[in-house]
């Protein structure tokens, strides 16, 4: 469903120059000849490619538009837009691009995301229910093609044909209220809704039941419905949503389509991402691609140029990256578009000393002949198992000079994730 601008001037590769001569037609296209119809059309399936970046000066290329193109020509992600701009939603910026890059939440077909826009029902169901994994579900057509008990399901069929399968999914996973006889798709969702749609979301239904009886302490807590209390009390508990400054809950406040990317990211933090690549960066940044250490084994990721990459949600570069830092990678067509570190390497403890011994089995070394990373051989409960070690840049080998080769016994020593000396045994 997203969208690019060609008004600015493009710096690509030819190929990806053939790419965009090739598909930006149909771009901006729905097949069915509604143009720019963004209220109705957004959420959409559209014939589209894939945009990084556009202007950001933090950006590892120094902020050049970078495309790529799936296969099947079915697929755009666009992780930066220009009218998320201003201190009102910049803070944002980081969700929705975390968002955009595993498709729960995309903009609309003229580029645009529009982040200040009260966000209605239907999108904000549609971005739980991708939210949950369940994308390929909804849009199957045997979900598409079922019925609805709802007052307004003619609405739903005739105007949002797209989201039945939406609808019939958000339902199936409970993320109504038992009472609730509408849908509602145009109506701007508030904090109160809001707020039990992802806990919902989460399977916390128990959990917020449970909490029925709980003392809100924000000001205006006697504007929340009693049968709502556990669902704000769970929302609170988990970290998804806080009140204001002035202490107050705002229950009945319409959110905004920033605010919303906020709610949904900090619930996807609780959910298992198994579009993700989790691991630990195992050798520095170099020539496009990153190391991580993932189950023991190596793995090389390309990272797009343009890739948003991030620290304590401050947009960083590729090569800030730094060996021990724990990551989680989003790709598309095998290209790393959003990267997160979830634990940076000076978070380690420094009381988790490790030694360790065994046999070298492999090693990787930089370009300027240091390694940063090595296998051993290890006997564990009887058995040769194979560990892979990252190495920090500043490691010592002893004795000095020594020169660290396959078969050889030494003795590994290091803090957290990083091996800090190599012994030669």
């Amino acid at each position: 469903m997203n969208k690019f601008n060609v008004v600015k001037k493009l710096t690509i590769s030819s190929l990806a120059a053939a790419m965009v001569l090739g598909g930006s037609a149909s771009a901006f296209a729905d097949g069915k000849g509604k143009g720019n119809d963004k209220d109705k059309d957004d959420w959409k399936n559209r014939p589209s490619i894939v945009k990084n970046n556009k202007n950001n000066n933090n950006n590892n290329n120094g902020g050049s538009n970078n495309y790529v193109q799936n296969g099947n020509n079915n697929v755009q992600i666009i992780l930066d837009f220009d009218d998320v701009r201003g201190g009102d939603v910049e803070w944002a910026i980081k969700n929705i691009a975390s968002l955009a890059s595993k498709r729960v939440f995309e903009g609309y077909e003229d580029g645009t995301f529009q982040p200040r826009k009260a966000i209605t029902r239907i999108e904000a169901i549609t971005a739980a229910v991708r939210l949950m994994g369940l994308r390929d579900k909804a849009e199957s057509q045997a979900e598409m093609a079922k019925q609805l008990n709802f007052k307004d399901a003619e609405k739903i069929t005739s105007k949002y044909p797209w989201a039945v399968g939406y609808v019939a999914v958000a339902l199936e996973n409970d993320l109504f209220l038992e009472t609730d006889t509408s849908v509602q798709p145009e109506k701007s969702a508030d904090r109160l809704w809001a707020t039990m749609l992802l806990v919902k979301a989460l399977k916390l239904d128990g959990e917020a039941k449970a909490k029925m009886n709980t003392k809100l302490t924000f000001k205006d807590a006697d504007k929340i419905p009693a049968g709502a209390v556990g669902y704000v009390a769970v929302a609170v508990e988990k970290g998804l949503i806080n009140g204001y400054e002035d202490n107050t809950f705002r229950p009945d406040r319409t959110v905004s389509r920033a605010e919303l990317a906020a709610l949904l990211d900090r619930t996807g933090d609780q959910m298992s991402d198994q579009a993700a690549v989790s691991g630990t960066v195992s050798a520095a940044f170099n020539n496009g691609v990153l190391s991580i250490l993932k189950n023991g084994q190596t793995v090389n990721v390309n990272v797009d140029p343009g890739a948003f990459i991030y620290r304590n949600g401050t947009r960083i570069n590729a090569t800030d990256l730094k060996v021990g830092d724990e990551v989680k990678i989003r790709s598309f067509n095998n290209v790393a578009i959003f990267v997160e570190v979830t634990k940076s390497a000076t978070d380690t403890p420094s009381t988790n000393a490790f030694t360790v011994t065994g046999t070298v089995y492999d090693k990787q070394v930089s370009s300027n002949g240091k390694i940063v990373q090595i296998t051993l051989n290890q006997v564990i409960n009887g058995a040769t198992t194979q560990l892979t070690y990252p190495v920090a840049p500043d490691a010592v080998v002893k004795p000095t000079g020594a020169q660290i080769n396959v078969n050889q016994n030494v003795e590994l020593k290091g803090e957290g994730n990083l091996v800090k000396s190599i012994e030669v045994k």
